[in-house]
């Protein structure tokens, strides 16, 4: 990357200080970007979920690696809980989505509490293994919650076969004014397929392991038994480990770092398979290089850029985002690393300029939050917006979570010092409900940016991008009106 007409700024620098200018270029298709990343997590796209308590859980993690990204379990999770949601992660078919399955005799009230769980918005009916009907919404307006689904249910249920043409299954599903189909494996039902599923399948590539399973990682903190936690995490085949604590550049995290390692290289070499090791937040070169020393493979940038975060106007330190990704990506580079761009995006933009300053991949957080795929309830405002509530993982809620073992005066010591939202409403867009549909939105987005700069790949969209400097007007500048300005 470099500046245009090659003016170094003189400040510090967010993504709304930057602009991208164009280039003469031959990637004509959008469809020809190949947005794989090289940071050894396995992963076709660039997207990281963060690891926050209000966002990253079994259904984001499965969604989003099934469309090529990675989600991070966090680590205030207990372990038998993260070992459920891998294995089930694990288990999930790598290209349809999973089903939310009933019996007969279940109330229509209990199916329509379980319609948001998935975004594919329908609940399948299933008779001794046997696919016989599919509720959606539109089938439980207006009827008795103690009704049972048998009377409600579409029993006239068209099934493809697994490995069956996406074309075929869209062209039918059309057709047939289909939203939404079962398919089955040898008469099992092993997933549920959309008419979006069926393109998005054609679109994206999964993210798997060597077994072919859909990839997920955890985390771990830097305080207690750090060897026997990440030990366990590594047991459950996760794919990543991400050390992780807010301020990444301090003794602490150097000291647990190879204790981590060696954990890492054990397990390597009783299985054969490595795992990469992400360590932060950090938001200098410095505290790249001593990260990268102490054995971490990746490095997580960013310090306060966060929605749900407190910390610049709590204690004044952090970093703009834009310029800490730039230097810490070149450190990064020199010494053979990658880094994750964490926080601070808003807009598929801020993605796009992430990658130019250098990042690996890029952690999403509260954007995603308000999805049907994250864990929190969903819960309607008295205008009947949907959301779901969020919050900081150094907020005080987040810490009640985390020292819930801790004495009682030690607990309620430790609650007095936050720096983070607990608790936020992110609404559910109504036209993008689910992750998947954000997604879509995002990598059209970093495709289309792509093609701008004339990359294939996002190493050649690193080096081909040239940013310009801009003003508070010029931001303004180029962000659509949706009304008239008369």
């Amino acid at each position: 990357m470099k500046f245009l007409n090659d003016l170094q700024p003189t400040h510090d620098l967010t993504y709304n200080d930057v602009f991208m200018v164009p280039r003469r270029s031959d990637v004509t298709s959008r469809l020809d970007v190949d947005l794989t990343t090289a940071d050894g997590t396995g992963t076709t796209l660039p997207i990281v979920v963060s690891n926050m308590t209000a966002i990253s859980g079994r259904r984001m993690a499965e969604t989003i690696a099934r469309r090529g990204g990675i989600a991070i379990i966090p680590q205030d999770i207990p372990l038998d809980v993260v070992a459920t949601t891998v294995s089930r992660v694990k288990a999930a078919h790598v290209v349809y989505d999973t089903p939310v399955t009933v019996g007969p005799t279940t109330t229509v009230g209990e199916a329509m509490s379980l319609l948001p769980k998935r975004a594919h918005g329908a609940v399948v009916v299933v008779d001794d293994g046997k696919v016989v009907g599919i509720v959606t919404e539109r089938d439980g307006a207006d009827i008795d919650r103690f009704a049972q689904v048998s009377e409600v249910m579409t029993g006239d249920v068209t099934t493809f076969d697994a490995g069956i043409d996406p074309r075929t299954c869209f062209n039918e599903m059309s057709a047939r004014h289909m939203a939404v189909a079962p398919v089955l494996d040898g008469g099992e039902l092993v997933g549920v397929l959309t008419r979006k599923g069926a393109l998005r399948s054609t679109i994206y590539e999964p993210a798997v392991d060597a077994d072919g399973k859909l990839v997920v990682g955890a985390a771990v903190g830097i305080n207690g038994d750090v060897a026997a936690k990440a030990g366990a995490l590594l047991e459950l085949g996760i794919d990543v480990l991400v050390v992780d604590t807010a301020h990444g550049h301090q003794s602490k995290m150097i000291e647990t770092l190879p204790v981590v390692v060696a954990a890492r290289d054990a397990y390597t070499a009783k299985t054969g398979r490595r795992v990469s090791i992400a360590a932060g937040n950090v938001v200098s070169a410095d505290g790249v290089r001593d990260l990268v020393a102490a054995g971490a493979d990746v490095v997580k940038v960013g310090v306060g850029p966060g929605a749900m975060c407190t910390t610049r106007m709590m204690t004044g330190v952090g970093r703009p985002q834009f310029s800490a990704v730039l230097e810490c990506a070149e450190a990064a580079r020199e010494v053979g690393a990658h880094v994750w761009a964490d926080g601070g995006v808003r807009y598929p933009r801020d993605v796009a300029l992430a990658l130019a300053a250098g990042a690996a991949s890029v952690m999403i957080g509260s954007w995603f939050a308000g999805t049907l795929e994250s864990p929190g309830d969903l819960k309607f405002g008295p205008d009947g917006r949907a959301y779901k509530e969020s919050f900081g993982m150094a907020s005080a809620r987040a810490v009640s979570n985390r020292t819930r073992d801790a004495a009682g005066f030690e607990r309620a010591r430790m609650a007095l010092f936050e720096e983070g939202i607990s608790s936020s409403r992110m609404f559910l867009d109504p036209d993008r409900p689910g992750v998947e549909d954000l997604l879509d939105q995002i990598i059209a987005g970093i495709r289309s940016s792509f093609t701008y700069a004339g990359a294939r790949t996002i190493a050649e969209f690193n080096d081909r991008v040239v940013v310009g400097v801009q003003s508070s007007a010029g931001y303004e500048e180029g962000r659509p009106l949706h009304a008239s300005w008369s």
